[in-house]
């Protein structure tokens, strides 16, 4: 599933610009995704200016006030995408990348070695127009390795007659650079640190090699470690909130729970975000609140009022609350982050649990049998005891760190997996639809099931899926189906069909209400009319 929107995007072949123009209106800002650079010769001796040219072009544009994806979010989106960061990739491919994160542009090069001379070419091309914008050309001595891609950015940026201005971090010496490049890219942690901390050696204030090697230092479960080298990032450093979100993070890890409230408390004092308010509230979650410092729930749901998008939120808030044990609340907020992830099997079968002790049995059986198309693992945990059915420690902890881009690419990458995962349901759907009209009721339940699968809360399917089990006599099915209809979209033919099944029970209380809303909703509706003459007879 992660690697469907990018395959999507692959299939469209010769068709680039199409493909690209569909998707245009859909990008909220401009991002340009620099690539790292290839290295013609293959010379051994600058491997590791690949990398470096990434970050350092994308330093600049930065600098210049463009908007470059850094590299923390690259590597996200490429892990996310399941392509190898240090894969040798065409254009074409590249270009297909950029469109599904949500670039309007990207920055693709070649460098090598002439003699002692660095010899640089940059492209910067518009993904809307599929053409090259800037082409730059710069070369230099190695030595003055920071001037010559100052110029490449400078050529690159929107101004380019208007000098690049320095960086917020302070340059370190080249050679200290090439050690905290050679860190990134190494292939084994104990080759990484010692890079870094060569890199550290010949510039001690270089902050960035310190938040490179709190990674390898987390990774590796070496928590204290962790916090100890981002500890003394100080607060002058434009890393230092970075830093103390990794120490809040390290403490969290390593069950320092108390200290971690601390440092992440008092970064939501000074700026609320989140990712702070989020990972607040899974260390009340597990050390336990009190009156005064907050309940999980709480900071959960500023969370998610923060940042609506977020699936993450809204199943620790819905875990939060079943941990409560309030079934209510925890079925509410589930589905709310099932509406913005769809394949989390995780909430599927949580969800399916809380609405067992609910007693929407059914319903229950529903969202386990999606959590188990989804994953064996959840086979698993439906065979353990009913008090034991959701295990411990599912609440989410933000580990991703603040960037200084509010834009995060996972939520482009995810719109575009969903708006993929909708099309083809809606494709499922209007088959049912037809397979319905031919009274093939086996066959269009099928389709439906398909259309569910992929989006868990598509209301003309549940309506539609209602009306195949009342035509068939299965009203409590019925029933179950119509509510959640009705639930994901609130419309007069919903609840009008609802009210024809609480009647198809001989519940007319029900009926009768299901009538008054469909009324409500659309006076001229023929379905809300036709349950209003129903009701007549009764």
């Amino acid at each position: 599933m992660k690697a469907r929107a990018l395959l999507a995007v692959l299939m469209c072949g010769a068709g680039l610009r199409p493909c690209l123009a569909a998707q245009a209106d859909a990008r909220p800002d401009e991002r340009t995704l620099v690539m790292p650079f290839e290295n013609v010769k293959r010379d051994a001796s600058i491997f590791w200016m690949g990398e470096a040219s990434a970050v350092l072009v994308a330093d600049g544009l930065n600098a210049s006030g463009a908007n470059a994806i850094t590299r923390a979010e690259r590597l996200g989106a490429f892990e996310r995408l399941q392509v190898p960061p240090a894969a040798a990739l065409t254009d074409a491919t590249v270009i297909r990348i950029g469109q599904v994160v949500g670039a309007a542009e990207i920055v693709v090069g070649s460098l090598e070695l002439d003699g002692d001379m660095l010899v640089v070419h940059a492209r910067r091309i518009a993904l809307e127009a599929g053409r090259v914008q800037m082409n730059v050309i710069e070369r230099g001595p190695l030595t003055d390795l920071f001037a010559v891609f100052d110029r490449v950015a400078q050529g690159l940026s929107a101004a380019p007659n208007t000098p690049v201005p320095p960086p917020l971090d302070a340059r370190p010496p080249v050679g200290a650079f090439e050690n905290y490049i050679k860190g990134l890219v190494a292939e084994t942690p104990s080759t990484a640190i010692n890079y870094l901390r060569a890199a550290l050696a010949a510039y001690p204030g270089y902050d960035r090699a310190r938040l490179a090697l709190w990674d390898i230092h987390a990774e590796a479960g070496n928590y204290d470690q962790a916090l100890a080298v981002v500890d003394v990032v100080p607060r002058s450093s434009p890393s230092w909130r970075r830093a103390r979100f990794l120490a809040g993070l390290a403490q969290t890890y390593a069950r320092k729970y108390d200290q971690a409230f601390a440092t992440f408390k008092a970064l939501s004092d000074e700026e609320t975000t989140a990712t702070v308010l989020n990972n607040i509230g899974v260390i009340q979650l597990r050390r336990g609140a009190t009156p005064q410092t907050g309940s999980p729930t709480y900071y959960f749901d500023k969370a998610a009022k923060v940042d609506a998008d977020d699936p993450d939120y809204y199943f620790n808030l819905g875990y939060a609350y079943w941990e409560q044990r309030d079934a209510q609340a925890a079925i509410y907020w589930l589905r709310e982050g099932l509406r913005r992830s769809p394949t989390d099997g995780e909430a599927h079968f949580v969800l399916g649990v809380v609405l067992a002790a609910a007693g929407n049995l059914t319903e229950s059986a529903r969202e386990k049998e999606l959590a188990k198309r989804l994953s064996s693992l959840y086979e698993q945990w439906d065979r353990r005891p009913t008090a034991d059915a959701v295990p411990k420690g599912l609440e989410r902890l933000k580990s991703d760190v603040e960037l200084p881009h509010a834009r995060r690419i996972e939520t482009r990458i995810a719109s575009t997996e969903q708006r993929d995962q909708q099309q083809l349901a809606e494709f499922y759907l209007d088959r049912g639809r037809r397979l319905f009209a031919q009274q093939n009721d086996r066959e269009a339940s099928a389709e439906l099931d398909r259309a569910l699968y992929l989006s868990p809360y598509l209301a003309d399917a549940h309506l539609l899926l209602g009306r195949i089990h009342l035509r068939n006599g299965r009203t409590p099915e019925a029933i179950e189906a119509l509510k959640i209809a009705v639930w994901s979209a609130d419309t007069a033919e919903g609840h009008a069909v609802l009210g024809q099944a609480y009647l198809q029970a001989m519940d007319v209380a029900s009926a009768r209400t299901e009538s008054a809303r469909a009324v409500a909703l659309d006076s001229s509706s023929s379905e809300a009319n036709r349950l209003v003459d129903m009701l007549k007879s009764f």
